[in-house]
């Protein structure tokens, strides 16, 4: 008996891992912006004052919606890589990394907390690459992957420690939403 799976049941093994893993990291990375009130439309983050390399805020959607996807195609290779030496790590370090990145917008966003935001943010960063060394040894393609995700919290990092530059006295600043608007 042959222990090795056919080229089909292969395919089907990632479609399944891919209409899994592809919707929940969309959704939990949607969820997690959501909830804490990400961009604009936040009182907190609408005072702050915008780096000049600051994109326009419908950026934001578009790219993390194509990272997030990207990063559930990557995980969907992995998880259907069964066998493959290294794998359990690798997903492991996806986890650790992606419950990292789900817990920025909160930090960032929610709790106005700029500072940790950026220590969080380098720790992303650092788990990104991690992951994506662990996922190049089973499946390269997974980390081809995952390249821009690492490109774009290089810019990230950037942005979150220049909008702390600009605005050092809205670091943990709370504020109550409250907004008193004057029309002449």
């Amino acid at each position: 008996m042959n222990p090795l799976a056919s080229p089909g049941q292969l395919r089907a093994s990632l479609i399944r891992w891919l209409l899994v893993c592809v919707p929940v990291i969309v959704l939990l990375g949607f969820l997690s912006g959501r909830l804490a009130g990400s961009g604009p439309g936040n009182p907190w983050f609408d005072e702050l004052a915008k780096p000049a390399a600051f994109p326009p805020p419908v950026t934001f959607g578009i790219v993390w919606t194509v990272l997030y996807v990207m990063m559930g195609v990557a995980l969907a290779m992995v998880l259907a890589a069964r066998g493959a030496r290294g794998r359990g790590i690798a997903i492991l370090a996806f986890a650790v990394q992606f419950a990292l990145n789900l817990a920025w917008s909160p930090l960032f966003f929610g709790a106005h907390m700029m500072s940790a935001a950026l220590v969080l943010i380098a720790a992303i960063l650092l788990a990104a690459v991690v992951t994506t060394v662990l996922f190049a040894r089973v499946r390269p393609v997974s980390a081809a992957l995952l390249a821009p995700y690492v490109l774009w919290l290089v810019f990230a990092t950037y942005l979150n420690f220049a909008f702390l530059q600009a605005n050092p006295g809205m670091d943990g600043a709370q504020r109550s939403g409250a907004v008193e608007r004057f029309t002449i």
